[in-house]
């Protein structure tokens, strides 16, 4: 691989990991994913370079702020979803405790039916 080709290929990576980076922090998930094969792909061709550990160090720092940023987004998810699954529960029915600390539980949803009678 020649030095031209390397160098265009950190450049594109470097832009990519900035561009990734916007991405998290807008929340933008979609972004995120569109960039996912075209980053696979520079780095597999730079998993071919030997001599240019400089110029990776950098790129890893990036790509090691970035991980941070994606695992606290996936935190966030989980927490809404565990949120989300709270509410669900809470519609459902309610617990409550009487002056003996005894649970009581109080339905949400009553289903109701109609009958036809003759």
């Amino acid at each position: 691989m020649t030095d031209d080709t390397e160098d265009r290929i950190i450049a594109r990576l470097d832009t990519l990991l900035d561009e990734e980076r916007a991405a998290l922090l807008d929340g933008d998930l979609g972004r995120i994913g569109a960039g996912v094969d075209e980053k696979e792909r520079l780095i597999d061709a730079l998993n071919a370079v030997q001599d240019r550990q400089n110029d990776l160090a950098a790129l890893q720092a990036k790509v090691v702020r970035n991980q941070g940023l994606l695992d606290g987004a996936l935190q966030g998810i989980r927490s809404v979803a565990a949120r989300m699954a709270s509410y669900r529960q809470i519609r459902r029915s309610m617990e409550t405790y009487d002056s003996r600390g005894r649970k009581h539980t109080i339905p949400g949803e009553v289903a109701r039916t109609v009958q036809k009678r003759a």
